[in-house]
């Protein structure tokens, strides 16, 4: 069949060729991309006996030749035209020579054929496309019942979901605002790309009920994932892993989903499988997977406690065990691998064999312990299982313990093991916990347990003159920059000032303006950075030896000891405060060795403290802990939190009642009513701002408690039981509304809502500090160059970065002006462009060019992009330097800093920066 493609296309590409000869087919309309309504058959075979039948257009077909994310691309850039309409045979000769190529380059001739054809096409561009990172194929269907494919953008993270099916049999659907009755027909009959059918497969909200800024479309939040399930191709006997198989049967290969007690949790439980993880390198196959008891809440007589729902009470709610053999696995630079180069670095038995990426950062578990904790997704033989691994060295190797709590999907008897999609995902290890800051609910609750509003005023004072002696205090502005370390132009501060760069040049004052600016957001919305205090990873004690009122608290030096104050979010209630003593557990280094950073909870008393704090549990969840003496002295802690009021429970069907259509069908229903705004957790969080903003009020005017104070408190308790079922809704099916008499009429105005009131709550006046403080912003520096770089730089290379900033400033133009799913990906990728174009590297450390003309071209790259800033009267102009030579003009500046003083230069640990940096300040406070 190839050779007969490619003697057609030889004779289309012939100057003296004057017909075409033509594959004979059925005279039917083509199969094209824009939306066909058929009535729907869940059976493959049938569409496959349909499609023997049906003209399919010679374009598709020989196209279907191609990559897929080739094909792909032609479909984004075409946009809603339909391939039959855009593109001739003739065409299609020329497309075909190209099958080839790299990707890049085929993207190039693509875009330059077709780019034009759609007012508001976005290029893709990269330069890493073979990296091995996951492609992402979104579909945006809109209210016309068309379509137009976006991507493939490329990314990091994958999904338990892309890894088992492969990226290119994953389609990322998003429905346009208002589109009464499309969508259903599109789940329906799903969705064609090419000669590939896509069907409804699982969807997930991310909360986020926003529009995007493009002007084409209103696209909403929740994200609907089909999969490939058919092919429509007659001339090729394609196999794919969903290949005959009915959507039902594709999803029992991931899990025995319709084991769950109702179809609420029908979705929530699957869409575990979209959780962007890291696939621990581990053959399930050869592990024991135990079942281990939960240990339940006993009352004074023994009897086991239930709750309102009549489900026992459990301390051990989601934690199980996993030993230290199978724990060494997680890779120790865990966020790397996960979020910046992921499948780039391959491990075995938990070493690092070899890696495509120069950007690693510190490592993560310390002298080479595995992770005390793991919050993990297991997925075997049926079975889905969600919550926290504890390191446990008396287990026998490969093995894990898992309990009731933790199984969210059971496995169903009947049915086959075989071609399951096994996998141990860890989504996030206990790490070294970074600096902590408070919230505007922490703040409120703190006060009104008692800790003065002034201790609040004293930190926040701290703070916001802080952010005006970063611009005169290196130390102070190293401190700022790597609490802010995750941002780029915080790591471009850094770097500049350890290399001795002043913080008067403009592009660094620059960085640090746009830091404190990002403090002082924070700290206008309650962000108040506060000592002795760390969010840890939660678990039950394995000892059975804390009492009720003890924890456990495992920081880098081991256990510590005294009182301590425990939250968690979103806790709202008075009650979420607990006021505990950390205590050390003797033998615990039996069972987690060295392993740090995590906090245990006794396994004895009538309910568990997780349990009292914001309805919490173990199966990921952080809390918030603090020895700092300020709190412990003034704050007293509420009686915990238990409901009062239950939202009416729903009525629930079995998904094994159900038929195939009808569960189907089912589904697709609770889809379109997640489409549908939901605003009751958001408004019984306003409101309860509101009301908790006017207890506080009250309490500052009144000591006694009045009839006005009771009212209030009675709201908030209703409504904070109210925000934790809004919470639960999506997997328990309940409807939670917010009843009017609890709603304000007026909000005060740190929330900035139209209607409002002036707060002269502790939360208020910190909102107006801030506000206050911004008329102290210093002016503007002068844009000059550094002395140490007004040297001579030779003419080619001034002149060959003249016209590569040129391009650049063009590139960079058309990747911020794509869409927001892949804008800061896409100028990221112009960034590396022209970073390897300097180092013919990744970066300075693996360059194998001369030093002399890396720092000549880093030099002219410098002057040329100042001249250019100073022109046009734009400082951030002046990041194109420190982005792309970055590390070549810190390392001169550094060398002619230390030249000047007669010093050498060192290397330091960003770990190290950090550790000294938190001490040196801590030790001022003190």
């Amino acid at each position: 069949m190839h050779y007969f493609w490619s003697i057609r296309y030889a004779l289309l590409k012939s100057p003296n060729n004057t017909t075409c000869p033509r594959i004979p087919s059925p005279p039917l309309s083509p199969v094209t991309t824009s939306f066909q309504k058929c009535h729907y058959d869940p059976s493959p075979s049938k569409f496959r006996d349909r499609a023997s039948t049906r003209g399919i257009s010679e374009q598709l077909l020989a196209l279907n030749k191609l990559e897929f994310r080739k094909f792909f691309l032609i479909l984004n850039y075409i946009g809603r035209r339909k391939v039959e309409d855009v593109i001739t045979l003739h065409d299609v000769g020329d497309i075909l020579d190209m099958i080839y190529q790299p990707m890049s380059h085929f993207e190039s001739y693509i875009w330059n054929k077709y780019g034009h054809l759609c007012e508001h096409n976005k290029r893709v561009q990269y330069l890493d496309w073979d990296s091995g990172r996951t492609h992402l194929y979104h579909c945006h269907v809109h209210s016309d019942r068309s379509y137009t494919f976006k991507g493939p953008y490329l990314k990091a993270e994958r999904t338990h979901l892309q890894h088992s099916l492969g990226d290119e049999n994953v389609l990322i659907v998003k429905f346009e605002q208002n589109t009464p009755g499309c969508p259903e027909e599109i789940v329906q009959n799903g969705i064609l790309v090419g000669l590939r059918r896509y069907r409804f497969f699982v969807y997930k909200d991310d909360g986020k009920k926003r529009r995007l800024k493009d002007k084409e479309e209103k696209i909403d939040s929740v994200k609907c994932y089909f999969v490939r399930m058919e092919s429509l191709n007659p001339y090729e006997n394609e196999t794919y892993i969903l290949h005959d198989k009915m959507v039902h049967e594709a999803r029992c290969n991931f899990m025995h989903v319709h084991m769950v007690s109702s179809m609420a949790k029908y979705m929530a439980r699957f869409s575990l499988i979209l959780s962007t993880t890291v696939k621990l390198q581990v053959d399930l196959n050869s592990v024991n997977i135990d079942r281990i008891e939960d240990i339940y809440c006993h009352d004074k007589s023994g009897r086991i406690i239930y709750d309102e729902d009549g489900k026992p009470l459990i301390h051990t709610d989601g934690t199980g065990y996993i030993s230290e053999d199978l724990a060494r696995k997680c890779p120790q630079d865990f966020f790397n691998v996960k979020h910046k180069c992921a499948n780039l670095v391959r491990y075995a038995n938990g070493v690092k064999l070899g890696e495509n990426s120069s950007e690693l950062g510190e490592a993560e578990f310390q002298s080479g312990e595995p992770p005390l904790l793991m919050q993990c997704r297991l997925f075997y033989n049926g079975l889905a299982v969600k919550g926290t691994l504890l390191v446990n060295r008396k287990l026998p190797q490969r093995t894990i313990q898992i309990r009731p709590s933790m199984i969210k999907v059971e496995a169903d008897p009947r049915l086959s093991r075989a071609h399951m999609f096994n996998s141990l995902e860890i989504n996030t290890p206990s790490l070294k916990p970074r600096n902590t800051y408070l919230s505007r609910t922490l703040i409120a609750l703190l006060t009104y347990g008692g800790v003065p509003v002034e201790y609040f005023y004293d930190i926040l004072n701290n703070t916001l003159e802080e952010t005006q002696r970063l611009y005169s205090d290196e130390v102070t502005a190293l401190k700022v920059a790597v609490n802010h370390r995750d941002r780029d132009d915080a790591s471009t501060a850094t770097s500049m000032i350890m290399a001795g760069v002043p913080l008067t040049e403009p592009y660094l004052w620059c960085c640090l303006s746009s830091l404190a600016k990002e403090e002082r957001n924070g700290l206008k919305g309650g962000r108040l950075p506060i000592a002795d205090t760390f969010y840890l990873m939660g678990t039950a004690d394995p000892t059975d030896t804390l009492n009720r009122h003890e924890v456990c608290v495992i920081l880098e030096h081991g256990q510590i000891f005294g009182e301590v104050l425990i939250y968690r979010n979103p806790g709202l209630h008075f009650g979420d405060i607990h006021r505990l003593l950390a205590v050390p557990v003797k033998n615990l280094g039996d069972i987690v060795g060295n392993a740090k950073y995590g906090i245990f909870f006794s396994t004895k008393g009538p309910r568990s403290a997780a349990t009292e704090i914001a309805n919490g549990d173990f199966d990921g969840d952080k809390y918030w802990i603090s020895q700092n003496p300020q709190l412990l002295k003034y704050f007293t802690a509420s009686r915990p939190w238990s409901r009062i009021h239950s939202t009416p429970k729903a009525l629930h069907r079995e998904p094994n009642n159900f038929s195939a259509e009808e569960r189907e069908h089912e589904l697709f229903q609770t889809f379109l009513e997640t489409r549908m705004p939901n605003y009751s957790m958001a408004d019984a969080s306003a409101n309860w701002y509101a009301l908790m903003d006017r207890l506080l009020i009250l309490g500052k005017n009144n000591t006694i408690e009045n009839e006005e104070t009771k009212s209030v408190k009675e709201k908030l308790f209703e409504l904070i039981d109210l925000y934790y079922d809004a919470i639960d809704a999506p997997k328990s099916g309940n409807k939670v509304y917010i009843p009017k008499r609890l709603k304000v009429d007026k909000f005060p105005h740190f929330l900035q809502k139209k209607e409002s009131y002036h707060s002269t709550s502790v939360l208020g006046e910190i909102y107006d500090r801030v506000e206050k403080f911004k008329a102290e912003e210093p002016v503007a520096v002068e844009i000059k160059k550094l002395p140490a770089f007004e040297v001579g730089i030779p003419e080619t290379c001034l002149r060959l970065w003249e016209e590569r900033y040129r391009k650049y400033r063009f590139e960079m133009k058309e990747a911020l002006n794509t869409s927001s799913e892949s804008k800061n990906d896409l100028a990221d990728q112009v960034i590396k462009k022209y970073k390897q174009l300097l180092y013919e590297a990744p970066d300075m450390e693996e360059s194998i060019r001369s030093t002399t003309d890396i720092y000549n071209d880093a030099l002219a790259i410098y002057r040329v992009t100042y001249d250019y800033a100073k022109a046009i009267g734009d400082v951030r102009k002046c990041g194109f330097a420190w982005k792309v030579a970055g590390t070549a003009l810190c390392r001169l500046h550094a060398e002619l800093h230390a030249k000047e003083h007669n010093q050498k230069v060192m290397a330091m640990s960003p770990s190290i920066l950090h550790n000294l940096l938190n001490l040196r300040i801590h030790q001022r406070s003190v």
